[in-house]
């Protein structure tokens, strides 16, 4: 009995089928279809963002080492003791510390960096800071290209931070006002402004 049932059961679903009639009834529960046409809105590029301000660091200056010198106190004898008829010289006076400058970026004639900003780092906001040693001889020409000692984290920015380096102009540091060859480190910073 319970096998007629199912037999039964297929034929009617067979039957639905191939008259069509459970498609009609799909169709009529189904909603239309709406559909609406949005145009694409075209995003302007912003225009490149000025230069970050550069930022000079001030020299260092060491202040000299407080010297105490102990001496013995002197008898409050008014009773003299030694005589000389020699010309007494007063010793030299004591040598000032060395007074020690360090390299500075020549702005007026360096490029900004906003001119070596890697095209590809701006399409993807990247940015970054770079830390550059950048060494000079004594005469303050450049001793090869500079070298990165921090990275930014973007190799593409780092490459950018030396580009610059090579073409930047530094004033020379010095020693008790003598120009004086030495590395120093300089901070590229690469910043997308609105």
């Amino acid at each position: 009995m319970f096998l007629i049932a199912v037999v039964l059961i297929h034929i009617g679903l067979i039957y639905l089928f191939e008259s069509g009639l459970a498609t009609r009834i799909i169709h009529a529960a189904e909603p239309p279809i709406e559909t609406t046409i949005v145009q694409d809105v075209k995003q302007r590029d912003a225009p490149p963002p000025p230069p970050p301000p550069k930022m000079e660091r001030p020299p260092v200056e060491v202040p000299p080492p407080d010297v105490v010198i102990n001496l013995p106190a002197e008898p409050t004898s008014t009773a003299i003791t030694n005589t000389t008829t020699k010309h007494v010289e007063a010793p030299p006076p004591p040598r000032a510390p060395d007074v020690r400058t360090r390299a500075q970026l020549d702005v007026k004639h360096s490029p900004p960096t906003d001119d070596y900003y890697p095209p590809t780092s701006r399409r993807m906001n990247e940015t970054g800071s770079t830390t550059i040693d950048v060494c000079l001889d004594d005469g303050g020409k450049m001793q090869g290209d500079p070298k990165v000692a921090k990275t930014s984290g973007s190799t593409r920015l780092d490459e950018a931070a030396v580009r610059w380096g090579t073409h930047a102009r530094f004033i020379q540091g010095t020693l008790n006002g003598k120009p004086v060859a030495g590395c120093t480190a300089f901070l590229v910073t690469f910043k997308l402004v609105d």
